[in-house]
């Protein structure tokens, strides 16, 4: 198991130029409130609070319950646009400190900033682009990195460090960029790299392994979404009541079960909960029914079908460790406390 970590606990510069001075996550967390009966907001964590990520200590204890609760690695949200990197001090502390000593492993999130205006009649401000300049970006990209990869925590498939690529359909250059870094990893005594494309849609897998990822990460929620969004009924509805929507936690299963087909070549992506309406409001959309019984119930399906798969390809991603700000997360909190931990533990004992 490995779960997708977010950086975004501590305030940079650069947020407290777009949004407000001190904003991190946890801004967006702290004053998100109901929208309507049995709204579980706003999420209030227990046993590490509000932590800001520039504490070695917390970062410690995070790795720690990630041990017990059976993960066997983080894989951080890097964040790269042409030669400018964004919220990468946790992470260059964790390279540069040897601490925590957990495994770990990068997925870029190649996509653009922009702050919603949520009026149809504005364009939603550019906050910085993505941009894929060519052969020298992608080399400067990879020397930036190249410590990590080289660093003894940094995971691997079958010797090659894994590596993702989450907005796989803006990548007009991935062949070109995959080709330079697989070259540039030879040249610097790697034996090439494993990608993987994050994905919402399990009809792309093929099309993306054509592309050259050895592998896709599958991730329905959007999927599902978009399923809602195909309504007309349903977007006036969601309009005139501000009342997001909603997406009960078992037909989340359901879907996912359906979707998911096992191969070397395709690993699933669960998630304990999601809940966009801190960053976004009604016009986020929430899972409902979540609970660590459901949690262990997903696990325990995503297990069983992945168990007769080659154990070093036999990768299963949980969206997320900490992502707040989505309602997505297994780290205590004020509701469950530590039971998503718990669900996840049993759930692994189960399907040795």
């Amino acid at each position: 198991m490995i779960a997708f970590y977010l950086p975004q606990f501590y305030p940079t510069p650069e947020n407290d130029e777009w949004w407000q001075k001190g904003f991190t996550e946890w801004t967006n967390v702290g004053r998100a409130k109901p929208l309507f009966r049995g709204h579980d907001q706003p999420r209030v964590p227990t046993d590490l609070g509000y932590y800001d990520l520039r504490v070695p200590e917390v970062r410690e204890q995070q790795a720690e319950m990630a041990k017990e609760t059976g993960i066997e690695g983080f894989c951080y949200w890097h964040y790269w646009f042409a030669g400018t990197r964004l919220l990468d001090r946790v992470f260059a502390e964790v390279l540069a400190s040897g601490k925590p000593d957990f495994p770990f492993c990068l997925c870029w999130a190649n996509h653009s900033w922009q702050q919603k205006t949520w009026d149809p009649t504005k364009p939603d401000k550019m906050l910085i682009e993505q941009t894929y300049p060519g052969i020298d970006d992608y080399k400067a990209h990879f020397y930036a990195m190249l410590p990590a990869f080289k660093d003894s925590r940094y995971m691997t498939v079958d010797g090659k460090p894994i590596f993702g690529v989450y907005s796989t359909h803006d990548f007009p250059d991935a062949k070109r960029f995959m080709d330079t870094w697989n070259e540039l990893a030879k040249d610097n005594g790697l034996p090439g790299f494993y990608f993987f494309a994050f994905t919402y849609n399990a009809g792309d897998t093929e099309d993306l392994i054509v592309q050259g990822y050895n592998s896709t990460v599958l991730d329905n929620l959007l999927w599902l979404l978009r399923q809602k969004k195909k309504s007309k009924l349903a977007l006036a509805i969601r309009h005139i009541t501000h009342r997001p929507f909603t997406f009960q936690y078992d037909y989340y299963i359901k879907s996912m079960m359906q979707l998911y087909k096992p191969s070397a070549t395709n690993h699933p992506c669960i998630c304990p909960n999601f809940d966009h309406s801190p960053r976004s409001s009604w016009r986020g959309p929430v899972l409902v029914g979540h609970s660590p019984k459901n949690w262990e119930k997903l696990c325990g399906k995503i297990f069983d079908a992945c168990k007769s798969r080659e154990h070093e390809s036999n990768l299963v991603f949980i969206k997320a460790w900490n992502e707040w700000g989505e309602g997505n997360y297994l780290e205590p909190d004020y509701t469950f406390g530590d039971g998503f931990l718990k669900a996840t533990r049993k759930a692994y004992d189960n399907n040795k």
